[in-house]
């Protein structure tokens, strides 16, 4: 691959505009001379007091309050997940500069970038053409007038960039032609059909432009308009899309993702509607944060990519059985790629807000027509988390006896299978068998049974994850565990006494364990220097990161923060984080009998008297926690 020149690197990092670049993600404001605004990386942007800093003189990051910092191509490269080349590409484009290589040339792919521009350029007219057919063309008022009757706004429809193509199947083509475009370049646009050069693929259609995250137009989808036949008199396909281009992979890009980025970054979750009808309802009741796949399932792709800035999923699919299928496979695909998901209620959510229990509507799309605004968007508040829906699902298919109660547990079978989590799987295999009344063992056995049967298919779905192959457990992360069996590590005398207050089984970084075993094997060959511990160790990054984080004063102590006492209050912070996700389960285990269980009081009953014992023993670990130093 070829270099970027230093003098482009430099000449990017000399005129780029520091404030004017982080505004595209932070709102700022300049106080005492300098410039700050809520941090995007550790407060979601919702911080009550702004910690994140911008140097405009040094072109530097600094947050204040999670330590983030470094220069403004690190930021752009933390906030879009880009990598360096990919930053300096981003912001040379912004700026204007031109890019040159190391070996002098002019740009490393110049043909199909140009290429690639002219297309967008081709698509960009094509979208005003359209426009100018649904607003002030006679032909385009019936698609108009569509747009009004399903209540969508006039500021919808331009900040959609929404149109009408033609019907007259000759005027796209001359049109273009008129405007220099060759025809070799139309055929191989994407616009026209493959098999009849100057046949449009939209006519008659009621046109939604498809745009990248720069905002450009890359493609179309057109929506035939209700009573409008072909002309062998059979209905039209209901929706037409543009077929791949050199600028559109419809599996790697979702509708309205640039009109959505600023509230996913602020908010750290997403919500993945159907279609564009449905997203469009969405953002005009308030959820900009909304977006949908492009004719096909939610794929793994568009997973990789919204992880990059969203946690969390919120499934807004339709209430028919194939939105509850395509809802079933979303969640699997979430939970693939890391994601946490949960389902909108819409029909739950309309009954709360309007208080009827006959409203029946199956999309935001039609809440929006027959409501308003306001009760859509209360009604994207209504959600269930994703394993809860499952087991829902599972017990509503199948019956809850005998070989049918078999089949509803394996239902969930994906789903475990789908989790990165041992620690996760085998919490939601104890639910799975308090949910249903069977033994959890029964559960597991059957779960490995089910996994060996579809070991081919699950071998397949692995070798087939679009983020590629596996390269190891990434950067190590200082998070409390690991700070603990760090402390320990620095000051191996006390491990003993480590090993006698907690077991390995309590920890779940990767990281931290890998410590406690190279540790325990030191302990088991009487070795307790740090050369022997880091021989111990195959992570090399874990054993760089000890190497040059170990001798750091914050893991051997300071002025009555003796290794003994970090180590005792790392302990006990271990031991009230599992508590607290006990105490999560537990309510989650109380929701699922309340909401499934004829007559759970005895159980119930049991869960509380477990919460009480708890939340007595996390008063006792707190009570640790704030005593008097000694000494």
């Amino acid at each position: 691959m070829r270099l970027i020149s230093k003098s482009t690197i430099q000449e990017v990092n000399n005129r780029l505009n520091a404030i004017s670049i982080v505004e595209d993600y932070v709102r700022l404001e300049k106080k005492s001379g300098r410039w700050w605004g809520r941090c995007p990386f550790h407060g979601g942007g919702q911080e009550k007091t702004p910690s994140f800093k911008v140097d405009p003189d040094l072109k530097m990051y600094h947050c204040f309050g999670c330590g983030k910092g470094g220069s403004i191509i690190g930021f752009i490269m933390e906030m879009d997940k880009l990598t360096y080349p990919e930053a300096i590409r981003t912001l040379a484009k912004k700026i204007g500069i031109e890019i040159v290589y190391e070996d002098g040339g002019a740009g490393e792919d110049e043909f199909d970038n140009t290429k690639k521009e002219e297309l967008f350029e081709l698509y960009r007219r094509t979208t005003v053409t359209f426009q100018h057919f649904l607003k002030e063309k006679p032909e385009g008022q019936n698609a108009y007038k569509y747009l009004i009757d399903r209540s969508i706004s006039e500021q919808m429809i331009e900040r959609f960039k929404l149109g009408f193509s033609p019907s007259d199947r000759n005027f796209l083509y001359h049109f273009l032609k008129q405007k220099g475009y060759s025809e070799d370049f139309l055929d191989k646009s994407g616009l026209f059909s493959a098999r009849y050069k100057a046949s449009p693929m939209f006519s008659g259609r009621l046109m939604f432009p498809i745009t990248d995250r720069q905002s450009r137009v890359a493609a179309f989808g057109g929506r035939a308009l209700p009573g409008v036949l072909q002309s062998d008199g059979k209905e039209p396909p209901k929706y037409i899309n543009s077929p791949e281009t050199d600028i559109y992979k419809k599996g790697q890009t979702l509708y309205a993702l640039d009109l959505a980025l600023p509230e996913i970054r602020q908010t750290k979750t997403v919500y993945i509607a159907e279609g564009y009808m449905d997203v469009i309802a969405l953002h005009q009741a308030g959820v900009t944060n909304a977006v949908a796949p492009l004719g096909t399932a939610f794929t793994d792709e568009q997973a990789s990519l919204l992880h990059r800035w969203a946690e969390r999923v919120i499934i807004v699919f339709d209430t028919d059985e194939a939105g509850q299928k395509a809802a079933y496979k979303a969640i699997l695909t979430c939970r693939k790629n890391g994601i946490i998901s949960s389902i909108a209620q819409l029909q739950e959510g309309l009954k709360r807000e309007t208080g009827s229990e006959t409203a029946e509507f199956k999309d935001p799309a039609e809440i929006l027509q027959k409501f308003s605004p306001q009760i859509l968007k209360k009604i994207m508040d209504c959600t269930i988390n994703d394993f809860e829906y499952l087991i829902f699902r599972g017990k509503s298919q199948f019956k809850s006896a005998g070989s049918a109660k078999n089949r509803a547990v394996e239902f969930l079978f994906p789903y475990l299978d789908a989790l990165n989590s041992e620690i996760e799987r085998g919490d939601c295999t104890a639910i799975i068998a308090d949910a249903f009344g069977v033994e959890r063992d029964a559960v597991q056995k059957d779960y490995s049974r089910w996994k060996k049967g579809t070991r081919q298919e699950i071998f397949e779905k692995q070798i087939n994850v679009s983020s590629g192959p596996f390269t190891g457990r990434g950067p190590v992360r200082m998070n409390a565990e690991l700070f603990l069996l760090t402390v320990v590590s620095v000051n191996m005398k006390l491990y003993p006494d480590f090993r006698a207050a907690l077991e390995i089984k309590e920890i779940d970084d990767p990281d931290a364990k890998e410590l406690f075993i190279a540790l325990e094997e030191c302990f088991v060959h009487d070795e307790s220097d740090i050369d022997s511990l880091l021989s111990r160790i195959t992570n090399e990054p874990l054993k760089n990161f000890i190497a040059s984080r170990g001798s750091s004063a914050e893991f051997s102590g300071g002025p009555g923060r003796e290794p003994r006492r970090l180590m005792e209050d790392g302990i006990t912070e271990i031991r009230k984080k599992r508590l607290r996700k006990r105490l999560t389960e537990i309510s989650a285990e109380m929701r699922i009998s309340e909401r499934y269980s004829d007559d759970d009081s005895e159980y119930i009953n049991e869960l509380l008297a477990e919460k009480k014992y708890i939340d007595s023993q996390m008063r006792e670990l707190d009570s640790l926690m704030r005593r008097p130093e000694e000494g």
